[in-house]
C-alpha cells in the first residue's frame, strides 16, 4: 500500500486538530480532534490514524509571533514533532499556523454553527487551513516562517 497522504496537525497541549490531504496533495480535509491522553495512548492513536488514512508524511503547524520569532509554543510543537517522528517513523515538515484558529472560528461562525459546535470543530478546521496553505505553497520541505511584513 502506497502511503501518499499528508496529516496536518494543529498542535495543542490539551487538544490536537487533525486534517488529511488527498493522495495528490491538492486538497485538505478536516479529520478529527484528539484530546491528549498521555504518550502511550497518543502513540497508539497516531499509529492507527497513519495506518487507516495511509499517511506518508506529517505537517505540524508552527505557532510563531507576528514578527516571525518563535515562541514557547513553537518549542513545544518542535518537541512534539520530534516525538511524532520517533513514534511513527515519518518525517515532519513545519508550516506557519498564524491566524488559523481565528480563521477557523470565523468560517464556522459564518456557517452558522453554535458556540458548542464551533468548539467541537475549530482545531480540525484550523489544521485543515494550515495544511491547505502548505499544499498551496507547493509542499515546501524547509519552509521557514518569516515576519508578516517581510517582503520575502
Amino acid at each position: 500500500m502506497k502511503r501518499s497522504r499528508l496529516l496536518g496537525i494543529d498542535f495543542g497541549s490539551v487538544r490536537i486538530g487533525l486534517a488529511v490531504s488527498d493522495p495528490d496533495h491538492k486538497f485538505s480535509f478536516p479529520l478529527e480532534i484528539r484530546t491528549r491522553q498521555g504518550p502511550t495512548n497518543d502513540a497508539a492513536f497516531f499509529r492507527a490514524v497513519i495506518e487507516r488514512e495511509e499517511i506518508g508524511g506529517l505537517v505540524v503547524g508552527l505557532p510563531i509571533h507576528l514578527d516571525g520569532r518563535e515562541s514557547v509554543k513553537s518549542a513545544e510543537a518542535r518537541t512534539f514533532a520530534a516525538w511524532l517522528t520517533e513514534t511513527t517513523g515519518l518525517g515532519v515538515a513545519f508550516y506557519d499556523e498564524r491566524f488559523t484558529s481565528v480563521q477557523a472560528e470565523h468560517a464556522l461562525w459564518d456557517a452558522g454553527l453554535t458556540h458548542k459546535k464551533r468548539k467541537e470543530r475549530r482545531d480540525a478546521v484550523a489544521a485543515q487551513m494550515m495544511l491547505q496553505a502548505y499544499l498551496d505553497a507547493g509542499c515546501p520541505v524547509d519552509a521557514v516562517p518569516t515576519a508578516l511584513d517581510d517582503p520575502g
